[in-house]
């Protein structure tokens, strides 16, 4: 895990001693455990308008069977370039959840590469903490080997209503800033979720993301 996963880990172990009702045997038991053997699936899109470059969209698919995840995505690591990924679901905590899915992908097109990645999620209360990262090992040119990272920390006042803070670290684009800052806004209906970030306001020209996704 990077520096962000150790930073939510140590968080996990705070707040853990903290929140009343939760005993350690809860903690420790993955929430997977006695799961129903039904898929989930997931589709996003996020439409991206960037600044004196073309937008693009980033669709990401997924499906998780228990401890299986499976994950496509296309114009993440580069435009015109795909990935493939397998992971494993680890779940923990019941009032306070950490997730966590180590993967590995295979990148194609524009860029080939194999890509160790990790994804984090901490949920309690309202908060939540997502971390979505990657090392891209470009097969073609070592020196063009990259580490991306997306995460959020947001808040529910309502079931249908988040807003908070996003970074984004991606070589997808050209921006003056090696490590993008933006904030959030969300809305859930049913099982939809429609929200716009607005990153590096303040630092230069603005990029605008709109995502949509539905879970079923």
């Amino acid at each position: 895990m990077n520096a962000v996963c150790l930073i939510a880990a140590a968080l996990l172990l705070f707040l853990a001693r903290n929140t009343q009702g939760q005993t350690t045997n809860a903690a420790s038991a993955p929430a997977l455990e006695g799961s129903t053997n039904s898929w989930t699936f997931s589709a996003f899109a996020y439409i991206y308008f960037v600044p004196n470059d073309r937008d693009y969209v980033n669709p990401i698919l997924t499906a998780d069977h228990n401890w299986l995840h499976l994950e496509a995505r296309y114009n993440y690591e580069a435009r015109e370039t795909g990935s493939l990924w397998a992971g494993y679901n680890f779940s923990f905590g019941r009032r306070l959840v950490l997730g966590v899915t180590p993967m590995l992908g295979g990148v194609f097109g524009d860029l080939t590469g194999v890509a160790p990645g990790c994804e984090l999620s901490l949920t309690w209360r309202r908060l939540a903490l997502s971390v979505q990262n990657e090392y891209v090992f470009d097969t073609g040119d070592g020196l063009l080997s990259f580490y991306y990272n997306w995460s959020e920390l947001s808040y529910s006042p309502a079931d249908w209503f988040r807003a908070g803070l996003a970074i984004q670290r991606t070589r997808l684009y050209h921006s003056e800033q090696d490590i993008q800052r933006g904030f959030l806004v969300g809305f859930n209906y049913r099982k939809s979720t429609f929200t716009t970030y607005v990153f590096n306001l303040g630092w230069t020209a603005p990029t605008i993301v709109f995502a949509a996704g539905v879970q079923f």
